[in-house]
Parts: structure tokens; sequence; C-alpha cells
């Protein structure tokens, strides 16, 4: 019984000391204790390093903006010791651009103004021109009286019958329009070589600009290249006509750029000034779905109101009218019973606000507007001012001045050799405008008449030297040197000169054409002008001498 009791006792004793309650294992967690220490001293030490890597790259950051503001204090430096060289180069510089610039201007203005100068002056195509053969005065005296001052009775007759038919189609016309609706036509007036007397081959055909103006309450406002909108070079010489109403902002309002609520209302203007219908823009001869005026549907409403005037007033007269060319919309055509015909041309235009310019759709006869961007441009046309020069310059000149002559004489010329060769480049306004910058050079006593022979051989020399640097400026535009007297508008005066020689840097192949029909020219003046001149004896004459280009 003793022994029994003793082992359970020994037994109860053992549990209790090992009960993990009463006695823990010291080193019962260790293992899971130090994985834990040793976890956190990594993720520390990590820590540490980020914290070196960043100091490191704050210390380089610094010390790379301590050697910049170094490097820009020496430049500064050295920039300030050289500031008296750079200084002295940048006024140097700038002197030299002034003058150039200067320069330019006075190349530009004064450019035709070396025309009166020595032969070797102009430039030359070619050596085979340098013996052209030259008619002399007689020779050219013989053939002017002959075949080109005999036309001068008929083109006043013609002129004076042309004008009072237009003046009378005309008044019809207005008594056929609408007033409240339809275009209001002004009184026609005659322009181009028939008025300015220096027209020589036949038919001789009047040319007509015909004013108009919109009904009340509308107005033209009108934009052109050098107004300071953005127009590219191929629409240089052109514009376009807006149709505004009359008490329509010039400026234009907000209301007209930005879309208002419906809620919203313009208080400078009613929504009947703002919202015009289509169609009611189309009866003001715009173009679709816009406010330009549209040259198209212009001249479609001149034939029409032609048309009818010409019913109305028919029986008056003893003869047809038609209109001649498909291509001309305003070209006209008398037929008489006797078979004969007088042709001339109607030309509604624009006026360029309170000027003498005009704004014109087309052309007749011309390459001047024969390929137009858009049926709303509008070219520019500055014949009234033209004629004005010539007659203001005559009045300088002695009696029976000679610039007619050689205008007249090389218009025959030109026209004879391109019936026999085909057509050029070259038009009969390129050639006035090269009898206008020769009379704004030369002096009044160099268009004597017996000098007939030396300012026509100027007119050739010059026009070959255009054509060789494919350079011939309108006369008028960049022209600062118009006399004061005509009124010319200050704005084409200041815009940059236009070049009317600028499509034979586009057309190569119309350019040799141009080039090659004007040597022909050259080559043959002596025979076609001996083909119409009367004989004149040796003993007047030393027959043909010869000049250089």
């Amino acid at each position: 019984m003793p022994v029994g009791t003793f082992r359970v006792c020994l037994v109860v004793l053992t549990a209790i000391v090992n009960h993990p309650l009463i006695f823990p294992r010291e080193n019962g967690t260790v293992p899971e204790n130090t994985e834990e220490i040793i976890q956190k001293m990594k993720e520390r030490e990590e820590t540490l390093r980020l914290e070196q890597l960043r100091l490191e790259q704050e210390i380089a950051e610094q010390e790379a903006i301590q050697k910049a503001l170094e490097k820009s204090a020496e430049v500064v430096k050295e920039s300030e010791e050289e500031k008296v060289g750079w200084d002295m180069w940048t006024a140097l510089s700038m002197v030299i651009f002034l003058l150039m610039e200067l320069w330019r201007q006075d190349f530009q203005e004064g450019i035709w103004q070396d025309t009166g100068g020595e032969e070797d002056d102009m430039a030359v195509l070619g050596k085979a021109f340098k013996g052209v053969a030259f008619p002399d005065k007689a020779v050219l005296a013989s053939f002017y009286e002959k075949r080109i001052l005999g036309t001068t009775g008929d083109m006043a007759r013609m002129r004076e019958m042309v004008e009072g038919f237009a003046d009378d189609l005309l008044e019809a016309l207005r008594s056929v329009c609408n007033r409240d609706a339809d275009m209001e036509v002004e009184d026609c007036m005659g322009v181009g070589s028939m008025y300015e007397n220096w027209r020589v081959r036949k038919p001789f055909v009047c040319d007509l600009i015909v004013p108009f103006a919109p009904p009340e309450p509308y107005c033209f406002r009108s934009q052109t290249w050098c107004s300071g909108d953005s127009f590219p070079p191929a629409e240089q010489g052109y514009g376009t006509i807006k149709v505004c109403r009359a008490d329509e902002d010039v400026t234009g309002c907000i209301c007209d750029k930005t879309k208002l609520g419906e809620d919203m209302l313009c208080l400078l203007h009613s929504q009947a000034n703002i919202t015009r219908p289509s169609s009611e823009m189309e009866d003001l001869l715009c173009f679709k779905n816009t406010q330009y005026l549209d040259a198209d549907q212009v001249m479609k409403w001149f034939q029409i109101a032609v048309t009818k005037a010409w019913n109305r007033i028919s029986h008056k007269y003893e003869f047809d009218l038609s209109f001649s060319l498909l291509d001309s919309p305003g070209a006209l055509k008398i037929k008489f019973r006797s078979g004969k015909s007088i042709a001339f041309n109607l030309t509604p235009v624009v006026q360029y606000e309170n000027s003498d310019v005009y704004f014109i759709s087309h052309f007749p006869r011309s390459s001047l507007a024969a390929d137009l961007p858009s049926s709303t441009h509008w070219f520019l046309t500055f014949a009234v001012y033209e004629r004005r020069f010539i007659q203001l310059v005559s009045k300088t000149l002695p009696a029976n001045a000679c610039h007619v002559s050689c205008l007249q004489i090389l218009s025959f010329l030109h026209g004879k050799q391109c019936s026999l060769t085909g057509p050029s480049g070259l038009t009969n306004y390129h050639l006035k405008t090269v009898m206008l910058h020769l009379l704004q050079a030369r002096p009044s006593q160099d268009w004597a008449p017996e000098k007939l022979e030396a300012r026509l051989q100027d007119m050739l020399k010059f026009l070959e030297k255009c054509l060789h640097e494919k350079k011939l400026y309108h006369f008028f535009i960049g022209n600062g040197k118009v006399p004061a007297e005509l009124g010319f508008p200050i704005v084409f005066q200041r815009a940059e000169p236009l070049n009317l020689f600028r499509p034979f840097v586009l057309h190569r192949d119309v350019y040799r054409k141009t080039v090659d029909t004007f040597h022909e020219m050259l080559r043959n003046m002596t025979a076609l002008i001996n083909e119409y001149t009367v004989h004149i004896p040796l003993a007047q004459t030393n027959g043909i001498h010869k000049e250089s280009f």
C-alpha cells in the first residue's frame, strides 16, 4: 500500500514539474523571436540604405547646381568682358541691315529710272540680236503716217456712236429693273486703248465699264490683298466684295462670331439683321450660303437685264444686238443690215470705296484674269487712273510727242507677229505698262517727235530686259511717285510692287513661247514695217541701219 501511494505521488509530481504554464521553458520561443528581430533589422537596414541613396542624390544635385552657377558666373563674366565687342558688332549689323533695306526701297521706287541709260545697261538674251536691223526715222515716219495715223478719225466716230447707244441701253435697263430689289446701274465710262488713242489693230473694240450698287438698305464692303488681310501670292491683285446692311457694324459684332444661347439676344442687332435667308443673299447675287458677291451671278443678271432692255428699245434702231463671245459675257456686237458690225464690251464693275479703282469680274480678250481663284474674287482695274495719268503727262510733253506713237508701233508689230506665229504671253496691257514706266522715268524733252526712233528702241530694250528678269511691275501698285494730282489711293502706293510677269515664273512653256515670239518680232521688224511703208527715195534715207540691243 505505501509503495502504490509513493508511485502515485511521483507521477503527480512529474506532471506538475513538466506543465508549461507553471514552469515554462526559457528557450521555448527563442527561435520565433529571433526571426522577427532579424526581419525588422533587415527592414531597418533597407530603410537606411534608401535614405543614404537619397542623401547622396541630393548632394549630387547640389553639386551640379553649384557647378552650373559657377559656369553661369563665368559666362556672365566673359560676356561682360566682351560686351563692348558684341555691342559694336550688333550696331554694325543693324547699320548694314538698314542700308540694305533703304537700298531695296530705293531700288523698287526707282527701278524704272535706269531705263534711260546707255545701251550697255540693257540686258540682252543673246548675241544673235546685237545685229538686229532697225528702221530709221524716215521709214518709221512714213509707216506711222500710212498705217496708223489714218485710224484716229475712225476711232473717234466709233466711240461717239457706241457711247450714245450704250447710254440709251443703260437707261432702258434701269426702267426694266425693280428699283427696290435689283442692282442700281450707274453711267458707263470708256477705258482702254480706244479712249487713250493708241489702238491700231482692227477690229476696233470699245471697252466700257458700268458701276453698279446694291439696293437699299444694303451696301458693298470690299477687302483687297493689301488691306491687311492674308492673301496667298496667287491672289495678289484680287479682292472680295461683301454684301452687308448699311447699318451693320463694319468691324463685326461679337454676336456674328459667337453662338448666343436661345434665351439671349444682341442689344445692337435685331434677329432680322443677323439672320438672312439664303434665298435673300442669292437674290443679291451672292455666292451660295455666303455674303460675298459672285461674279458669275452678276454677269448672268447683267446679261438678262441687257436683253430685256434691248427688247424695249430695239424698235428705235435699224440693227440687231447680240452677245458675241461666250467666254466674255459683256461682249456685245451691233450688226447692221449692210453686213457691217461694231463690237464693244459692256462690263459691270464695283467701285472701291470712294476712288476710281474698280473691281472687275474679267478682262475681255486678255490673260490678266484668265485664272480667277474663285467667282468671289474680283480683279482690280486701275484703267481710269491710267487714262488720267497719260492725259496729265501729255500736258507737259512737247507738241506732237512720240509716246503714243511708240506704243502704237510696238502694239502693231507684236500683234502682227502673233498673227504669224500664234499668241504669246505678252498683252497690250504689258506694252502700255512699259510706256507708263518710261514716261515717268524720262524727262519731257526726250519725247519730242523727232526722237521717235530712240524712244522706240528704249521700249524694246526695256521690254527685253523685263522678259530676261521675268519682272514687270504694275505701274501704280507700290509706286510712291504717282503724281498727287491724280488722287490715287495711298493704300495701293504703300503696297508691295505687283509683278505682272509672275505667271512666266510658274509656266516655263508660256515664257519660252513669249521670248521666242519677241525675238522673232525683232528679226521681222524691218520686213513688217516695210510691208506697210510707201516707197522712200534712197536719197532721203540710208535705208536701214543696225542697232545693238
